[in-house]
């Protein structure tokens, strides 16, 4: 008896969340997501799958964020014929997350082939294979999934996994806190913020720290722009923006929610209304007269004729696509504007790389001179933080076999890594894998093997690669050259480039 698993993605990164599991009497796939951050890395979404897709019978979707589902299309599209499952809210939002990629007919099969299932209710979607959903606290519908796989062996017969999908905080805006079972054979686990912690920040603790970064920014007689995830972001910051509006602590201004996909999901969230949490007695926290969906194109542009005390909310949280980067475009370069981030930043994109503190990017082949005042904020993340994530790792023991630590960048991964050692955790059984790594599961070590080559090394995973340097050249240049004191000293610099080139 055989039960391997690959990890396809978010080994080593964050991003592109995908496991490929077999055993002997099929195959099936936890995830799907898009990669994020550097070109190199990005470009994994446009290569061929590492497993065969065409073999998998069905699909589980921990959530509806792109990182975990974005590439479901392109799967159908490489031959897929399983069923999709995943919760009534992921299911819901799928409907219109799904990105088309050039698959629009594979969007709209994904669509109708989605199974959307209840909380905590077992179900059987292949032969020796069962499943269950248990409540992440990270957005609408989002879950961790616990799976028990037929072994065959004489003596354990199952074999028991859990995926944390993405693991929500505790006492967090609209959902409960997060829930997932004990006693398991392994345990793959996110590490997004395993090096970070935060402290406590209660709704209105949250809500009066919003009030005065909002306050200052409009006193400074600019706007307020603020990328925002699609999903679950957008919809809390509605909904503290008008509790703020309605208790006088921010000054009423129009709130443009420029972003269809953030519209479609705000649609959602209201229909999904009667299953949130501290949404207030009526529960009508989107309704709200300063709000203004914008979904045209032309009504986005109309936006730019405001030059004072608006708040503009736009995806991608984190700048790397979508409206927002009009926005960051038409904006960085006046001080009186600012720019709040609300989100996790991933390595490589435009959002952390602003919130770096970068003096200039590069936004549609164009050099953006940054003015405006950046601010970051984590009390809206849907992440749990260091403590959470340890926290929720030791409540699931015991864990027999071992932890897989993945979604996380370097310092994260190994943070949670180290402190789960030094609590008793075998050594040995505490592993960070790297991308397309494939392991046993049935194996006493449990070690990595590769059937093909890495489609990237490791280094070509967690670092920058030479778009981004090229790109920050580009800008080092021109700020060079604005500094020279005299076009005589433009000349020597341009000069000294150009014998570079030439390898002098």
């Amino acid at each position: 008896m055989s039960i391997r698993i690959k990890f396809c993605g978010a080994a080593g990164t964050v991003t592109g969340s995908c496991y490929w599991i077999e055993h002997d009497k099929g195959a099936f796939i936890v995830d799907c997501g898009m990669f994020q951050g550097s070109k190199t890395l990005k470009s994994l979404n446009y290569g061929e799958f590492p497993f065969p897709a065409e073999k998998a019978d069905f699909l589980l979707v921990t959530h509806a964020h792109i990182d975990h589902s974005g590439l479901v299309p392109k799967l159908l599209g490489n031959g897929f014929h399983g069923r999709v499952y995943a919760t009534k809210g992921t299911k819901d939002l799928l409907h219109f997350m799904l990105p088309d990629n050039g698959y629009i007919q594979e969007t709209e099969a994904a669509a109708k082939e989605i199974t959307g299932l209840d909380y905590q209710k077992w179900f059987e979607p292949a032969p020796g294979v069962r499943a269950r959903f248990w409540n992440a606290g990270h957005i609408l519908g989002s879950a961790s999934i616990e799976l028990e796989i037929e072994t065959g062996e004489s003596d354990q017969r199952i074999l028991r996994m859990l995926f944390s999908g993405d693991i929500g905080p505790d006492h967090k805006l609209f959902h409960p806190d997060p829930e997932a079972p004990s006693d398991l054979d392994y345990v793959i686990c996110e590490a997004t913020y395993g090096a970070r912690k935060r402290p406590d920040v209660p709704p209105k603790k949250r809500r009066g720290l919003l009030a005065k970064i909002i306050n200052k920014a409009m006193g400074r007689g600019g706007v307020l722009v603020i990328p925002a995830f699609s999903v679950e972001r957008t919809q809390e910051l509605l909904a503290d923006l008008s509790i703020l509006m309605r208790q006088d602590a921010i000054k009423e201004s129009l709130i443009f929610l420029d972003s269809p996909l953030a519209i479609k999901a705000t649609e959602v969230f209201a229909s999904h209304v009667d299953e949130l949490e501290d949404v207030g007695e009526d529960g009508e926290i989107f309704d709200n007269p300063a709000l203004h969906f914008t979904r045209s194109v032309d009504e986005s542009k109309a936006i730019n004729q405001y030059e004072n005390g608006v708040i503009i909310i736009a995806a991608s949280g984190m700048c790397e696509a979508g409206r927002i980067r009009h926005h960051l475009k038409r904006r960085l370069w006046d001080k009186k504007n600012t720019v709040l981030l609300v989100g996790y930043q991933a390595l490589g994109t435009l959002g952390a790389i602003l919130e770096s503190g970068a003096r200039a990017v590069r936004i549609q082949g164009e050099d953006v001179i940054v003015n405006a005042h950046i601010e970051s904020v984590d009390f809206y993340s849907g992440h749990v933080d260091a403590d959470g994530l340890f926290d929720w790792v030791v409540a699931r023991k015991p864990v027999k076999r071992g932890v897989f630590i993945t979604h996380g960048e370097n310092e994260g991964l190994n943070a949670l890594r180290d402190r789960l050692v030094a609590s008793g955790f075998d050594e040995d059984r505490v592993i960070i894998p790297q991308l397309d790594d494939e392991i046993d599961l049935l194996g006493r070590k449990g070690r990595a093997k590769l059937a093909k080559p890495r489609r990237l090394t490791q280094e070509e995973v967690v670092e920058f690669d030479w778009h981004n340097d090229l790109a920050q050249l580009s800008l080092d240049i021109r700020d060079r050259l604005e500094k020279a004191a005299d076009e005589r000293a433009r000349g020597v610099i341009i000069r000294r480039l150009r014998r570079a080139l030439e390898g002098e």
